[in-house]
């Protein structure tokens, strides 16, 4: 995961009238993920796409899932979503008490799992789950809604994670940046350390579908 930055497509940024040329383009880009946002309305204040549409998705590509998990308990919920091997889930430590057991219960799929952290939380959180997680997503943005401005401080406290990442010597590990991810944040990113970057609104998604070719090639020249 670390020699090539990836890119995980934010799918909550596609209209639905664009979907299936969309996904089309996308797997013509080698897009590596798809980033499908699940928002249950109670951990975060808005509705998201749900186990219908990650089941839909996975009819029409054989692109792998990046599946961002903004729902209340749940380990007790990953029976809906079908996880396969080719999988990265992403648990809020802010989601589960017992956020260690949740980690080793989405790898008992055999896909791997990173642990998200929302602006507001303090890194300290992530001390008891670096050692079991396969990764880090950093959200930059409060989650819920796709459009927004980053929050102040999320650059410093992505350094401070990779830091503490590098103190630990954790190879192959997964440092994914979420939230306003323009191309100029993620070069820093990148050369902070971050290797998956969910884009949307911000980079690939921006303009209309005619634009989305160059978008990709751009964000990717960004995290060479």
């Amino acid at each position: 995961m670390n020699k090539n930055g990836k890119i995980s497509a934010s799918m909550m940024c596609s209209s639905f009238d664009k979907l299936s040329d969309t996904i089309r383009l996308f797997e013509e880009e080698n897009i590596d993920y798809l980033h499908i946002d699940v928002m249950d309305g109670n951990f975060v204040t808005n509705i998201g796409y749900g186990t219908s549409y990650v089941e839909f998705i996975r009819s029409v590509t054989d692109i792998p899932l990046d599946i961002h998990l903004m729902i209340t308990n749940p380990k007790d919920k990953l029976p809906w979503f079908g996880l396969q091997p080719s999988d990265i889930v992403s648990l809020h430590v802010e989601s589960d008490k017992d956020i260690k057991t949740a980690v080793e219960r989405v790898k008992s799929y055999g896909c791997k799992c990173t642990v998200a952290i929302n602006p507001v939380t303090p890194v300290n959180v992530l001390e008891e789950i670096y050692l079991t997680a396969d990764g880090v997503n950093i959200l930059h943005v409060t989650p819920g809604f796709a459009g927004q401005k980053a929050v102040e401080g999320t650059m410093e406290k992505t350094g401070t994670v990779i830091d503490r990442i590098n103190e630990l010597k954790l190879t192959d590990y997964i440092i994914e940046t979420d939230g306003n991810i323009t191309f100029e944040r993620a070069k820093i990113l990148r050369e902070m350390g971050a290797n998956m970057f969910v884009a949307g609104s911000s980079s690939i998604f921006k303009g209309d579908i005619s634009q989305y070719r160059e978008n990709i090639r751009k964000l990717r020249e960004s995290i060479m």
